[in-house]
């Protein structure tokens, strides 16, 4: 028998393998997954809240709106033709002055101001939806990075083995 041993052996002896401490990154896809879900519920329970807030006003657009006459404002969409068609009515009122071109002592310009005051309300609900949305959509890729992150932390590791040639 030979003191020599093959180079399959020594192939062998000279790859371990590897160490693996991968449950950090399993805890992190599951926070990931568990974030992302609770980012979808808060911006469906935003999402409800805006809605049956600016349905409990009861506003409905008016007929020389650009769109959607007669519809109720419940959503994203109506409340920005709401507050479009508020600036008009406002502007026509005012002979086509904003609330800061007008006189100090001009008594349209209380009309104007509160026109200003419901636009800015129904941009914040516009504004509401699109934050919500956008948490949703959070959510989502939340998810989808945990998911990914806990089946790489679950993927086999394959080792490629290299033959050792003697020279």
């Amino acid at each position: 028998m030979s003191d020599q041993t093959t180079p399959a052996t020594d192939t062998a002896a000279a790859v371990a393998p590897p160490a693996r401490s991968l449950g950090g990154v399993k805890v992190v896809g599951v926070l990931g997954i568990l974030g992302g879900a609770l980012l979808i519920v808060v911006a469906i329970i935003a999402w409800i809240a805006v809605t049956s807030q600016l349905t409990a006003e009861n506003i409905t657009i008016p007929d020389d709106a650009v769109a959607l006459q007669g519809y109720p404002v419940t959503g994203p969409v109506t409340a920005y033709i709401q507050a479009d068609i508020i600036n008009t009515h406002a502007l026509a009122a005012s002979g086509g002055k904003t609330y800061a071109e007008l006189d100090q002592d001009d008594p349209v310009r209380a009309t104007v101001m509160q026109a200003s005051f419901l636009r800015a309300s129904l941009f914040t609900s516009v504004v509401a939806y699109g934050v919500a949305l956008f948490a949703a959509a959070m959510g989502v890729l939340s998810i989808l990075f945990g998911w990914a992150l806990r089946r790489l932390a679950s993927a086999p590791v394959v080792i490629k083995q290299a033959r050792i040639l003697d020279t």
